[in-house]
């Protein structure tokens, strides 16, 4: 008899270990349904996300494959869920949660919606994983769910293992011995892609930029301003000239001044950026909201707090904009067709805090 009906996996798999296969194993082994839910869905590609959340189901799957017997698509699920039964009748489905970093509750109420997509209430849950201090706080955001916690079985952990993917000088030798045979076998494949590249130019700029601060005492605490601008249902963006984020949108801004205060940084960074046909004054007197947004991990730079202004233009014809500074391109963009698929680090996360949407 099996000790629980379902288990609860979740994590990011960039990318999916043998850690994590073994955890598979053992969850398959003591649960009538593991539902693995992938985290940092709908990202664009990055030195942290280099794997879309499809690409990271294809290689679970293939791992879930060579574990257990048989593996089919049922067609009463939506695409990315998959059921296996073989290896000891257990049920296996793959999910995608998107990321809310400035919204805990939300993040976990999704957890729970998608688990409850899969059970029936009085079953007998509980997570499985191992504890890390840094990376796993989130389990304690369900006590309803039991613990079956998993002793560390690899050092080498994901980021560790990206760290060493992403060079030019890879030794896929090595790579071999620390995720599954199948997920080897992918990441062969991408050796020489265009995405595999590009996240390694990214990792490139991103360690040349940090090497200027290394003989600080301290590590620096930046302080930038963004500019949601609103107009008409649109919202004002700019496409990345640069790494990080080279060829994603993002929000007018930059970094501020020594001897500038944080109002006068960001209209200047618009107006820069973006040489909007709008009189500065105007700007101003245009701010409805101010918020900081302060998440730890927000960028890849280091730690970077922001000080975003939404500015709200009247009604009526879209003011003239063009790409300029550090930006390629300027443009007006429906606030409906606003994807984080292609959006530069939480500039995403901070439109939909700041208009609510």
């Amino acid at each position: 008899m099996k000790k629980y009906h379902t288990l609860v996996l979740i994590g990011r798999f960039q990318p999916v270990t043998v850690a994590h296969a073994e955890i598979i194993r053992r969850a398959m082994e003591i649960a009538k349904q593991l539902v693995i839910i992938v985290g940092s869905a709908n990202q664009p590609r990055t030195y942290k996300n280099p794997w879309t959340s499809k690409d990271r189901e294809m290689m679970l799957s293939n791992v879930v494959n060579d574990i257990g017997d048989t593996f089919e698509h049922n067609n009463t699920f939506s695409p990315g869920e998959f059921d296996h039964t073989g290896h000891n009748h257990c049920m296996v489905r793959i999910d995608h949660n998107i990321d809310t970093l400035y919204n805990d509750q939300s993040w976990a109420v999704r957890v729970q919606t998608i688990v409850a997509k899969y059970t029936q209430p009085g079953d007998n849950i509980a997570l499985i994983g191992h504890k890390k201090a840094d990376t796993t706080e989130y389990l304690s955001m369900f006590p309803q769910w039991a613990m079956e916690e998993i002793e560390e079985i690899e050092p080498l952990n994901a980021t560790k293992i990206r760290d060493l993917y992403f060079r030019k000088d890879v030794n896929m030798n090595f790579i071999r011995g620390v995720v599954p045979s199948s997920v080897a076998r992918m990441l062969e494949g991408w050796i020489d892609s265009p995405e595999r590249i590009s996240v390694i130019q990214e990792r490139e700029f991103i360690e040349t930029y940090k090497r200027q601060f290394a003989s600080l005492s301290y590590p620096p605490i930046f302080v930038t301003t963004d500019a949601l601008v609103v107009c008409s249902g649109h919202v004002l963006l700019v496409e990345r000239k640069s790494y990080p984020g080279k060829g994603l949108f993002a929000l007018p801004g930059g970094f501020l001044n020594e001897h500038e205060r944080i109002i006068d940084g960001v209209i200047r960074e618009l107006r820069e950026e973006t040489k909007i046909k709008v009189p500065a004054p105007v700007l101003v007197g245009s701010i409805k909201k101010t918020q900081v947004f302060d998440h730890p991990e927000r960028s890849a730079r280091g730690r970077t707090i922001t000080h975003c202004f939404m500015i709200e233009l009247p009604d009526g014809d879209l003011p003239k904009v063009k790409g300029s500074d550090d930006a390629k391109t300027a443009q007006w963009v429906p606030i409906s067709q606003l994807s984080s698929e292609n959006m530069f680090e939480d500039h995403y996360q901070l439109i939909q805090e700041m208009i609510g949407v």
